[in-house]
């Protein structure tokens, strides 16, 4: 059977596969997310950020060294001595965004009322060795250029995002079956510039270190908004009717301001 994906087909039987971040599009604007998956008008695009990308694989790395094991020492440190990577036979398939809606190993979960099959692609699992229950984690990267830099905090526009992409991974994992705490774990790596006069490995010119500083955010999350979005999502896509853009919606204030330049 074909896949469904991409660009909403009203009128195809299989479940349609919806990402995170498509359901973050839609929240932070109804009129692109539309036009992108019900329209197939795509948007400027911007390459991805790559280095970011490295730190994650550098980080499951880490982790996976640890995974049913023990905790790995930053846990230790952090107070959290009583956890562990969380090891599972779907784990790597778990962190595969790309494929997230191929079956039921990948991360998604299959909502039956609106037909969504809703995933995408999962940082880290940790596990309470005393209770089995279950901490969704996001690594995130970042690079604090203060000339004195200050800790990492969850606070910002652009955070609320993070905070709902844990509200999210908590809810499919609980469909998948797991007992999962509403406490998740952001850990940061961030970029250090402060006190280092260079990152030319002099021994090797070949190569390059950047120094990080790393810090665990626990953050309570909050999944009982997840399926409204999911049935407001559906019904938008099966409306012919185009809605506004969101007031703080760049695209919309860009159309906006080409309209009154050349009005119809």
């Amino acid at each position: 059977m074909v896949r469904h994906r991409g660009s909403f087909k009203p009128g195809h039987t299989e479940a349609y596969e919806l990402s995170r971040s498509k359901v973050e599009a839609f929240i932070r604007c109804p009129a692109c997310f539309w036009l992108d998956r019900a329209k197939g008008i795509k948007f400027p695009s911007i390459p991805g950020f790559l280095l970011n990308s490295n730190t994650d694989k550098l980080l499951k790395k880490e982790f996976d060294q640890y995974r049913g094991k023990g905790p790995h020492p930053i846990m230790e440190a952090n107070g959290l001595g009583h956890l562990t990577p969380f090891d599972h036979s779907d784990m790597k398939l778990w962190g595969n965004a790309l494929s997230f809606g191929k079956d039921d190993h990948h991360f998604n979960s299959l909502h039956e009322e609106t037909n969504i099959r809703f995933g995408g692609g999962l940082d880290d699992v940790w596990q309470d060795t005393n209770t089995g229950v279950l901490h969704i984690v996001d690594y995130k990267s970042t690079s604090n250029q203060r000339v004195i830099p200050e800790p990492v905090t969850l606070e910002g526009k652009w955070k609320a995002g993070y905070k709902r992409q844990m509200d999210m991974y908590q809810w499919i994992m609980r469909r998948k079956g797991f007992e999962v705490s509403d406490i998740g774990y952001f850990l940061y790596v961030d970029g250090l510039h402060a006190n280092y006069g260079g990152m030319i490995d002099l021994t090797d010119t070949k190569k390059a270190v950047m120094h990080f500083s790393t810090s665990i955010l626990p953050y309570a999350g909050s999944d009982n908004w997840v399926e409204d979005a999911l049935m407001a999502i559906k019904q938008l896509l099966l409306s012919d009717t185009t809605p506004n853009h969101n007031e703080e919606c760049e695209f919309g204030v860009f159309l906006n301001r080409v309209s009154l330049i050349n009005p119809e």
